[in-house]
């Protein structure tokens, strides 16, 4: 079963933020045909009362002059008549409209149009219309436009949720294939998307990076591999006229850096097997406390290894030659680079690491180890290949390889071998 917090949907992913964008944009502009309507529809209740209650008057007082009676509902100085109506001087016909609602009668709002029957000083004939039918329709008209907005919103955002996700998944397959050519996979493609939008540009762009990047580094590492193999034979023969010189202080000098220049020949041999993928671990089951000590004795270096009494028959799955490669690597790098007591602790399937001097630099920890990068001046010479082999070989073993800084001080290298 998946954990809890997965199931949550993640709020902050591009998927959906596309969502609640197009909901937003749903809403607004259902709030705006929702307007608009109302206002039309009120506009249009409104003119259509004040067309009936204009014509009412004209044939009302087309009656009242022919008969002297009163029709079409017809009043004389009715007492509800807005003021504004109760003084027609110029005896035209007027409209006005009474927004107020008469909770005994149920009357209201209304529109009243009005004329004086004769000059001035003569009554005021008025004709209203109740508009309470056509502002309760309104109404109805408002709950449902509301209703099926809902409705409508409800049905398009699983639809933008999904197309959103449509995207989201073709972006992530894009950043995926990066992210996995930043760890190295140089043979990581996006391969071919659907659709010619800006998502299928991207990943054609982030295959084509994946390309010239893979050839570039390819073309370094068969360099690196062609000057180091071509190296081998010219310092064998330097190594070999240095025994043939008399003993003394010269041939001790010169057969010591003879001997650095074969190590460093052979560190860039096998790290460009390592970049080119040739290498394959020969697994056998050995204990893991025996190997680590004697990885640290062959250093020829003072240190300290503890082995858990627990784990002193512990054993583990793993290339063994390997193993005393990353160890050695890692001890020589604290005894070169760091202050003594350095102390190697096997613990479970954790080989630890640790001296007492400056610790690793800031940009190493940042951005790892670097070829031909020592780091900083404090920590001493060397050709900063070390920790480049050890974490190449580490992975080639699936073992992680973690560098820190202890909190009192000094460097700490955690080997985890895999279970």
């Amino acid at each position: 079963m998946r954990p809890f917090h997965r199931l949550r949907p993640d709020l902050g992913s591009l998927r959906w933020k596309i969502a609640a964008l197009a909901a937003v944009t749903a809403c607004l502009v259902v709030a705006a045909v929702g307007v608009l309507v109302h206002l039309w529809t009120a506009r249009d209740i409104r003119f259509r009362a004040e067309a009936q209650v204009f014509n009412g008057v004209y044939s009302a007082m087309d009656v009242y002059r022919r008969t002297g009676t009163l029709a079409d509902g017809a009043e004389l100085d009715p007492a509800d008549l807005p003021a504004v109506l109760r003084d027609p001087a110029d005896g035209k016909r007027h409209t006005a409209y009474d927004g107020r609602v008469h909770a005994d009668s149920n009357v209201g709002p209304t529109m009243w149009a009005a004329q004086r029957t004769g000059g001035p000083g003569s009554p005021v004939l008025a004709v209203q219309v109740n508009m309470s039918n056509d502002v309760h329709t309104l109404r109805q008209l408002d709950v449902t436009m509301a209703v099926a907005s809902l409705v409508t919103l409800a049905a398009a955002t699983p639809l933008a949720v999904y197309g959103a996700g449509l995207v989201a998944r073709r972006l992530r397959r894009v950043s995926e294939t990066a992210g996995r050519i930043s760890t190295g996979d140089l043979d990581a493609r996006t391969g071919p998307t659907k659709g010619r939008d800006e998502v299928a540009d991207i990943a054609a762009t982030v295959d084509l990076m994946a390309d010239s990047l893979g050839q570039r580094l390819r073309t370094e590492r068969q360099f690196t591999a062609d000057v180091a193999h071509e190296l081998r034979t010219p310092v064998g023969g330097l190594l070999a006229a240095a025994d043939l010189l008399p003993p003394g202080e010269t041939e001790d000098l010169l057969r010591a850096r003879v001997r650095d220049l074969r190590g460093l020949v052979e560190d860039l041999l096998e790290i460009s097997r390592l970049d080119a993928g040739a290498e394959q671990p020969i697994r056998a089951h050995v204990p893991l406390g025996a190997v680590v000590a004697e990885a640290v004795a062959r250093t020829g270096f003072d240190t300290e290894v503890t082995v858990a009494e627990a784990d002193t028959a512990q054993t583990v799955e793993t290339d063994p030659r390997r193993l005393e490669r990353i160890v050695s690597n890692l001890v020589v790098n604290a005894h070169r680079h760091g202050d003594a007591p350095v102390r190697v602790t096997v613990e479970g399937r954790t080989v630890v690491v640790r001296d007492h001097g400056a610790g690793f630099p800031s940009a190493l920890l940042l951005h790892g180890p670097r070829r031909f990068h020592t780091g900083a001046a404090e920590r001493g010479s060397g050709h900063g290949l070390g920790l480049t082999i050890a974490l190449g070989q580490a992975r080639l073993l699936g073992a992680e390889l973690r560098l820190d800084n202890a909190p009192d001080g000094g460097a700490v290298a955690t080997l985890r071998l895999p279970t």
